[in-house]
């Protein structure tokens, strides 16, 4: 059985398989391969659990800087030919495609309330993130709304600091306007994450309370970028044994 979509657009994370008509698992592979980006998880309960163990490789380990390790999901995925400079957020200039990808749009919103219930294992070297991103089968369609984005460094007793926003990127037509809140909520329970996309504004809400609003957002379809992240070198040289997570209980 694979993962469902009910009625009222909830994808559910029920069977145990991913719907690979609506999730590519792989983290931007154009700009590695599918086989050195595919995501690692489980799923169970109904739930999807995201998680990088202590043997997983760096991504794009010969050129990424920070050095980094990741699993992650998305409902799209877009590049040109290898050897072409065509591919969806490249992290550095001169990037080059390194494996073509045909076109996938499992599942690419225009307007509308996205929102997420997920809850993080997190030390101070991992983060986990929702965020949703242009196409960019046109170059300046490549804005980001963010979301969600917590880092583990940025938690305390009691509270997390949970970045939201836009990240204009390429596209002269969004502002970059980006902010981490400081929320009285523990991040490793369960909690729910979500942006309300018009063409006027994308206003953000964390368990169904209004946290900050920003205009001028994209106005073009986006994909889901769903992902746990871990820094090595931001290792305390004690905690290579630690398995960050980002367990999933649905997508709306």
């Amino acid at each position: 059985m694979r993962d469902s979509r009910t009625d009222d657009g909830v994808m559910q994370f029920d069977g145990t398989e991913l719907d690979t008509t609506v999730w590519s698992p792989y983290y931007l592979p154009h700009w590695s391969s599918r086989a050195a980006s595919a995501a690692r998880y489980e799923l169970d309960g109904s739930h999807l659990r995201l998680f990088i163990p202590p043997d997983q490789g760096l991504w794009c380990a010969d050129d990424h800087q920070p050095p980094l390790r990741v699993s992650g999901i998305q409902s799209g995925n877009y590049s040109g030919p290898v050897g072409s400079t065509v591919g969806q957020q490249p992290y550095r200039d001169g990037l080059v495609v390194r494996e073509q990808q045909d076109p996938f749009w499992g599942w690419t919103p225009h307007f509308g309330r996205i929102e997420l219930r997920a809850r993080a294992d997190l030390s101070p070297r991992s983060m986990v993130s929702l965020w949703m991103v242009g196409l960019e089968d046109r170059p300046e369609r490549c804005a980001e709304i963010c979301v969600m984005e917590v880092f583990g460094n940025a938690l305390q007793p009691g509270s997390a600091a949970v970045g939201m926003g836009l990240h204009s990127f390429r596209d002269p037509s969004v502002p970059e306007d980006f902010e981490a809140v400081r929320l009285p909520i523990d991040v490793a329970e369960f909690h729910t994450y979500a942006v309300e996309w018009t063409a006027e504004q994308a206003e953000f809400f964390v368990d169904d309370q209004p946290v900050r609003r920003c205009a001028a957002p994209p106005d073009y379809p986006l994909q889901l970028m769903l992902a746990v992240f871990d820094f090595p070198e931001w290792s305390t040289g004690a905690d290579d044994h630690l398995v960050p997570g980002f367990t999933v209980d649905y997508v709306r």
